[in-house]
Order: C-alpha cells, then sequence, then structure tokens
C-alpha cells in the first residue's frame, strides 16, 4: 500500500471486493445510488462522513491511513515553534510522534 499518494476510493473498493459485500447492501447502508458509488471507488478522496461509513460498513478505520501518511510525511515540527505557538484550542492535542515509522511498517 503507498501511503504517499492515497487514492481512498480505489482502497475501498478493494476493501469491498476482499470483503465481497454485495453492492445493493452498500446502496442501502450508504443511501445513493449504484452509480454513486462506483463513483467513490475511482474518487482520490470523500467527504468525512462519507469516509466515515465507509470505515463502519466495511469495519476499518480509513481515517487510520491519513493519520500515518501524516506521520510519515509531514515534516517535523521543532520545538521550539510548537512551544512558541500553543495557542488554546478547543481541538483535543495529539502528538504527531505517537507512532514510528517501523511500528506503521
Amino acid at each position: 500500500m503507498n501511503l504517499k499518494n492515497l487514492n481512498i476510493g480505489s482502497l475501498i473498493k478493494d476493501s469491498v471486493s476482499k470483503n465481497e459485500i454485495d453492492i445493493s447492501r452498500i446502496c442501502n447502508f450508504l443511501n445513493c445510488t449504484e452509480k454513486e458509488v462506483l463513483e467513490m471507488y475511482s474518487s482520490p478522496s470523500l467527504d468525512t462522513e462519507i469516509l466515515l461509513r465507509w470505515s463502519k460498513l466495511l469495519e476499518y478505520d480509513f481515517f487510520r491511513l491519513y493519520s500515518q501518511h501524516l506521520i510519515l510525511y509531514a515534516p517535523q515540527s521543532s520545538m521550539e515553534y510548537i512551544q512558541k505557538k500553543k495557542v488554546d484550542s478547543s481541538l483535543p492535542a495529539f502528538r504527531k510522534n505517537l507512532y514510528t515509522k517501523e511500528i506503521v511498517e
């Protein structure tokens, strides 16, 4: 799997075929047409609400792929910059280096 250039639609399509999920079940679960599902398969990105539904249907955390991409390919922030930039936020704070490259691999 190439985490550098994610194409979420093709990854979802692979997961659907691997799990042998019928298109009618997918359409019912996502409340969409077969044409829309096929468009999602060819899409390099999806809306988070749709991706959440796919994650539930396929019982796989597709968001983790993006998290791993950030861990591996986002530039490391210097501690000095982080300390200067401390701003209160309503969002939870995460440590970027929670997983090392070896753990992800």
